[in-house]
């Protein structure tokens, strides 16, 4: 708790479609990886929560999946646990890419947010400084939305420091939530078992990433041997899936494998062994008991 009568605190939703950058604004903020981060659309699929100290507030963001039209029990998941994080905010934050700022996809969520938000205009280090000009002016027609705008490159930093001082100020007074330590609730199951998955969406195509889960069967500390020992099992849902993510000779799978064990290293602060299997669970996407299991959604 802090003493002084000014500190603020509360939850901010970052919302918007697939793929404007969400995640990576919340990796920023936070100062490290706790979100999976593709080039592919919908790569997250759950709320994360990631946690940011200043010296008078504590702001905690939720990172939410893009809201889309969702075709399948797993999309209906995924943004279902994106509205739900819209209703429980005290902040809200509208994320558009600067290139394509007012589709259909985000004036219907604009239309639907159920208070004013900020607008975050996302990825400003991909034009020139004065073309940000027309995006300002064409947000007019939504002024009763907005609060305020703010243009930002969530993958530069530039923009974030005004960004956290905007947040402060339409937060309520309130206690400190979570220790000044903390960065997110999840826990380090989770975070190993998204930076597998985000692997899979970097390192595979079409429609494999989406058709996989990642769940962690083993988390042990080895204090002996001063490592822990990861167990997890990639789940698919055809055998031909199977055979692309192990790859010819299994180079696929050591990859994959490879490239998470490092960050999971960073982020635990000790040595990993990681051993990943891959399983068939035919059509687990439409099964709503194992998008349950898998942890999906809300």
């Amino acid at each position: 708790m802090n003493d002084e009568t000014d500190f603020r605190s509360g939850f901010i939703s970052i919302v918007g479609r697939p793929n404007v950058g969400k995640s990576t604004l919340v990796n920023a903020v936070v100062g490290e990886k706790i979100a999976a981060v593709s080039d592919k659309p919908n790569t997250t699929r759950n709320r994360i929560l990631g946690i940011r100290n200043l010296p008078d507030a504590q702001l905690i963001f939720l990172d939410t999946p893009g809201i889309h039209k969702a075709r399948g029990k797993l999309g209906k998941a995924m943004v279902q646990a994106a509205m739900s994080a819209v209703r429980e905010a005290d902040v809200i934050l509208m994320m558009v890419e600067v290139k394509e700022p007012f589709g259909k996809g985000d004036t219907f969520i604009i239309e639907s947010l159920p208070k004013p938000a900020i607008l975050l205009v996302n990825k400003i280090d991909k034009i020139k400084k004065g073309e940000v000009l027309h995006i300002l002016n064409e947000a007019r027609r939504f002024e009763d939305k907005f609060l305020e705008i703010i243009p930002i490159s969530a993958a530069t930093s530039n923009g974030i420091p005004e960004l956290l001082a905007a947040i402060r100020n339409y937060l309520p007074e309130g206690p400190k939530y979570f220790p000044d330590d903390m960065i997110t609730d999840q826990p380090e199951r989770f975070l190993a078992a998204e930076l597998i998955r985000e692997k899979i969406f970097n390192l595979t195509q079409q429609e494999i990433p989406y058709k996989t889960a990642v769940s962690i069967e083993e988390f042990e500390d080895v204090p002996e041997k001063k490592l822990v020992r990861i167990s997890a099992v990639i789940y698919v849902e055809r055998m031909n899936h199977k055979g692309i993510i192990i790859g010819k000779g299994g180079e696929m799978l050591k990859e994959i494998g490879s490239r998470a064990r490092a960050d999971i290293e960073r982020i635990l602060g000790s040595k990993v062994f990681l051993e990943l299997w891959v399983k068939v669970s035919e059509n687990w996407t439409d099964r709503e008991n194992l998008i349950r299991d898998f942890g999906y959604g809300s």
